[in-house]
C-alpha cells in the first residue's frame, strides 16, 4: 500500500476548473492518468459557458486537455471516455459532432455515454489516458 501511494501523483492546473469538493483534477499512477469529471466551467470566471451542448462540450474538452497537458499528454493518449449528458436523446448528435473535433486519429478511445441528472450543465466528461 505504501508503494502505491508513493507512486500516485495528483495533477493540478489553473487552466481547468478548481475542484469543488474533495477530489483532484487528475491522478497519474502506473502510466495511466485518470481525470475527474469536468463540466463546461471557464476556469477564469468559474461559470458555465454556453447554453448548447456543442459549446459546452468544447469547453469540457478544453478543460480536460489542460489536465492531460500537466503530464505532457494530449487527446491521442486518451483510451477511455465516460460522458454524461443531461438530455441524452436530444443532445447526443450535437455532442458527438463537437467531441469528434478533438479525436481525429484512429482508433478513437472507447466511450460510454449515458443520460444523467446534471447540476445546471448539459455535459460532463472524464478520461482515462495512457502515457
Amino acid at each position: 500500500m505504501e508503494q502505491i501511494m508513493a507512486d500516485r501523483q495528483g495533477l493540478r492546473t489553473d487552466q481547468a476548473p478548481a475542484p469543488a469538493g474533495g477530489y483532484s483534477q487528475g491522478v497519474a499512477i502506473d502510466g495511466f492518468v485518470y481525470t475527474a469529471g469536468m463540466g463546461p466551467i471557464d476556469p477564469a470566471t468559474g461559470k458555465a459557458v454556453g447554453d448548447d451542448v456543442a459549446t459546452q462540450t468544447r469547453q469540457v474538452m478544453k478543460n480536460l486537455g489542460a489536465v492531460l497537458a500537466q503530464r505532457g499528454l494530449g487527446f491521442e493518449h486518451v483510451v477511455k471516455a465516460t460522458v454524461h449528458l443531461q438530455e441524452l436523446h436530444r443532445d447526443f448528435a450535437e455532442f458527438d459532432k463537437a467531441y469528434r473535433e478533438f479525436f481525429t486519429a484512429d482508433p478513437a478511445p472507447v466511450r460510454t455515454t449515458v443520460g444523467s441528472d446534471l447540476n445546471n450543465i448539459l455535459v460532463e466528461i472524464d478520461f482515462v489516458a495512457h502515457e
